[in-house]
Formats: C-alpha cells, sequence, structure tokens
C-alpha cells in the first residue's frame, strides 16, 4: 500500500507531527488482534521516547522525511520576518501556536518562534509564552540540527543569532505603534 509511496529506511530521520525528529531504529511485524501488521519502529532521542507506527498510518498521521534544503530556507527566512502578533485573547493565540507547532510544518513552527521570541532588552515573558517558544525553538532546532548534521545545541545558537541579529529593527516600530 502506502510502503513504496513513503518507504523510510532503518536509521532515517522522520519528522512525526506531534513529538518531532525521531529515527527509524526498526521495521517490525507484530500481530496485533488478529491481523498483521508492518511497523516503523521510531526513537525520540530527547523524549527517551519510543513509538510504533503502522506503516499503513504514516500518510494520515503526516509522518514525513526532514524537509527539502528549499523548505529549510524559508523557515530561516521566516525568522528574519516582522514579528506578527494578534490583539487576542492569549488562550486562542496559545492554541493556535500549539496547532502549528503540532502541524510539524518547519515554516509554521519557524512563525512561532519568530513572534513569541523575546530578546535580553524586550519586556519577560509570561511562563507560558516561554513554554510555547521553547517546544517550538527546540523542535526547529532539532529538524535544523538533524538535515545539517549538528546537534541541537548548535542548531538552536545559530537559530537564536538569526532572532538577535533580525528582530531589533522592529522593537522601535513595535513600540511606537
Amino acid at each position: 500500500m502506502a510502503t513504496s509511496a513513503n518507504a523510510f529506511d532503518v536509521g532515517d530521520y522522520v519528522v512525526y507531527p506531534k513529538h518531532g525528529v525521531g529515527r527509524v531504529i526498526e521495521l517490525q511485524k507484530q500481530e496485533i488482534a488478529g491481523m498483521q501488521l508492518e511497523l516503523y519502529v521510531l526513537r525520540f532521542e530527547k523524549e527517551r521516547m519510543t513509538l510504533r507506527v503502522p506503516v499503513n498510518k504514516i500518510e494520515s498521521i503526516g509522518m514525513r522525511k526532514l524537509s527539502s534544503d528549499k523548505t529549510l530556507r524559508e523557515a530561516l527566512d521566516t525568522l528574519k520576518g516582522k514579528p506578527k502578533v494578534k490583539r487576542t485573547m492569549w488562550s486562542r493565540r496559545a492554541q493556535e501556536y500549539e496547532a502549528k507547532i503540532n502541524s510539524g510544518d518547519l515554516v509554521s513552527i519557524a512563525e512561532v518562534t519568530r513572534d513569541l521570541f523575546r530578546a535580553d532588552d524586550q519586556p519577560e515573558q509570561s511562563y507560558s509564552e516561554r513554554q510555547i517558544f521553547e517546544a517550538a525553538s527546540s523542535r526547529l532546532a532539532r529538524e535544523l540540527a538533524a538535515m545539517e548534521k549538528t546537534d541541537e545545541p548548535a542548531a538552536l545558537k545559530k537559530i537564536l543569532a538569526i532572532l538577535n541579529e533580525h528582530a531589533p529593527k522592529y522593537y522601535d516600530t513595535a513600540e511606537t505603534a
């Protein structure tokens, strides 16, 4: 079925929308409820979690290979853009941010990271804003690290450098608006 169209090999990095970047460590066959199933066994090192995903469900779940270089460039360019902060209630914005993070879409995750970024000289974030920012930036950093064959702290440093370089030019206009 979906095996040929979306085949992942053992050792491949994949993106599982709700958990981020994981690695295929095994392809298993198991009998569950009398049915023979083929399963990808994924390992998420950061969460110390192993997940078994039926091969025939990968499309409906949204599991995918790492983003293309073009998508990565688009995400990094998104970080350089002007933050878009809506004037809606925080609870609604938080839901939207969480939905973008869990979509697994790299550009959407970059938008959340950009919109919630605060430089050291900016007003303090609330606890929940900081939590969502850290979730988004960590998810972005893990995919960047896997694509550039580096580690998460190095990738996060690169992301924060882009944000610190480009965000200050938007502060003055935001404060006067």
